[in-house]
């Protein structure tokens, strides 16, 4: 498990050990830094991966042009670069022992822009086209990629999200993270490309195929303005 912060990782690696007696390796990193990646699998060694679960993430709320730019291109670091080069460096021993499962978190943001948090939505656009192609390009080599996309979630990130303006105001369609991990690690097992959790999220990335484009954007927009400003 790997993750920024050390206290929680011990939390957690003290709770899985103790409940399931497996052992737990902890690495504590910052994946949003340039060549963490690579980093990261120099500290595992000769370790055999076979399953990637890339779940960090972290959003950034306000108009694109007065967001702090640091801070977005963390956030691009870590959804994008940083989950595509693990991606990439576990391949070549899943493909060669034919066998390997991969699980990249996407979200329902990558169906459609979203005003107001332009990049954190643009680059799970970007996770879910990514998972789909090469999962496409795996067929055959006993190695699957799947996206998960859920729905708004009940985990820090909606804290951390909201953290410069007022407490999140999401409450509608707020999913349980037990729930969300179950669907996607067994969509996972399954092999499937990509997962959408809850038959409202399904009908939601569905509707912009539906409406025109401006109007589905204009209709994220409202949303956001209403859950997360002051």
């Amino acid at each position: 498990m790997v993750d920024i912060d050390a206290r929680s990782l011990e939390r957690c690696k003290f709770e899985i050990e103790s409940k399931f007696n497996v052992p737990i390796i902890t690495l504590v990193k910052d994946l949003s830094i340039p060549n963490i990646a690579q980093e990261i699998m120099l500290s595992l060694g000769k370790e055999s991966i076979d399953v990637l679960i890339n779940n960090a993430g972290f959003g950034v709320y306000g108009s694109f042009s007065e967001t702090d730019w640091e801070r977005e291109s963390a956030m691009l670091h870590l959804h994008i670069i940083t989950t595509t080069h693990l991606t990439k460096l576990v391949l070549d021993g899943m493909i060669k022992r034919g066998s390997g499962k991969i699980l990249n978190m996407a979200s329902l943001a990558a169906f459609q822009p979203g005003p107001l948090m332009s990049i954190y939505y643009a680059s799970k656009g970007y996770m879910l086209s990514f998972s789909e192609a090469i999962a496409n390009e795996l067929k055959g080599t006993g190695v699957t990629v799947t996206a998960l996309c859920p729905g708004p979630t009940k985990t820090a990130f909606q804290k951390t999200v909201s953290a410069n303006t007022s407490e999140n105001k999401i409450s509608f369609n707020m999913a349980c993270a037990k729930e969300v991990a179950l669907y996607g690690y067994q969509a996972m097992l399954k092999g499937k490309s990509y997962a959408i959790p809850g038959g409202f999220n399904k009908f939601l990335a569905a509707l912009p195929r539906f409406i025109p484009r401006n109007t589905a954007t204009s209709i994220v927009r409202k949303i956001q303005k209403k859950n997360r400003n002051n």
